[in-house]
């Protein structure tokens, strides 16, 4: 009889950019082990930031996953709200949620104040460029993006020193939180990654399919029905790309996340939530 799938393993299915070999690298149950620590905090303010910008726009990865860990915080007690520069404007509106929005070129002493002025308890990214080794935000082509992405990363800098647990999604090498494995990254997948760390990493094939696994996990251990589902997911992403945005990979405004449709989206969310049953 063969084992039962994971959630981790899930969100691996269909990996092309090399995320299933930084696996091995990591602890197994590294996503259940990030629910469990997140559940245990005490309940107060999240901070969760996402926004990769492509050709103009912010990408369809990233938005969807942030919203869905964001839900879920919201129903377990949490207050979520969501730090993002002008590409993402409008996007988290639509499901009523807190938007601090940070303008491109803020400096280091506006992210010192957003960490006084709501003092969270938790930080979270979902698909959002870090700095690499040269102070620089690339993209998957090496490609430099750093004057259209505010350095929110800084918040996650600043974390250990303030003593704030941090998490990060990411599924290509360049998201905050690969400064965990960049040693790898550079070695095995020949990227100048992100050098920014967290505490509990989570890869998937596409960020927005960690985010769910997070979610499915938060429902498999708390018992609450938090998991993101198709029904949810497909009209939210409609209505980012009616707002403005783009498929990551197709650079296109489609209905889909790196390249994949929505009957993938939702094969995943499926899949988690056998998963977890």
């Amino acid at each position: 009889m063969m084992s039962k799938l994971t959630p981790e393993d899930v969100v691996l299915r269909y990996s092309k950019r090399g995320m299933n070999i930084l696996k091995k690298y990591l602890k197994d149950g590294y996503c259940r082990t990030a629910a469990e620590k997140l559940l245990h905090a005490e309940r107060g303010t999240v901070l969760l930031t996402t926004g990769f910008y492509v050709a103009g726009y912010a990408e369809t990865d990233g938005p969807l996953g942030t919203v869905a860990v964001a839900e879920a915080l919201n129903h377990l007690g949490f207050h979520s709200v969501v730090v993002t520069d002008k590409y993402c404007k409008g996007f988290f509106e639509l499901k009523q949620l807190d938007v601090e929005y940070v303008d491109i070129a803020a400096d280091e002493q506006v992210y010192e104040d957003i960490l006084d002025k709501y003092n969270p308890v938790y930080m979270i990214s979902i698909e959002r460029c870090g700095e690499n080794a040269e102070h620089e935000y690339a993209n998957m082509r090496g490609v430099s993006i750093t004057s259209e992405t505010a350095a929110i990363d800084h918040l996650f800098e600043l974390a250990p020193e303030k003593h704030i647990p941090t998490i990060g999604v990411g599924d290509g090498g360049n998201e905050i939180g690969m400064g965990n494995v960049k040693d790898i990254i550079s070695e095995k997948l020949e990227l100048n990654p992100c050098v920014v760390p967290v505490d509990d990493l989570i890869i998937a094939t596409t960020s927005n399919w960690g985010a769910y696994a997070l979610t499915a996990w938060l429902q498999k251990l708390s018992g609450e029905e938090v998991l993101f589902t198709f029904a949810e997911a497909e009209p939210y992403l409609a209505a980012t790309l009616e707002i403005g945005s783009v498929d990551g990979v197709l650079k296109e405004k489609k209905m889909g996340v790196d390249g994949f449709d929505m009957t993938v989206e939702k094969e995943i969310l499926d899949s988690l939530a056998e998963a977890i049953a």
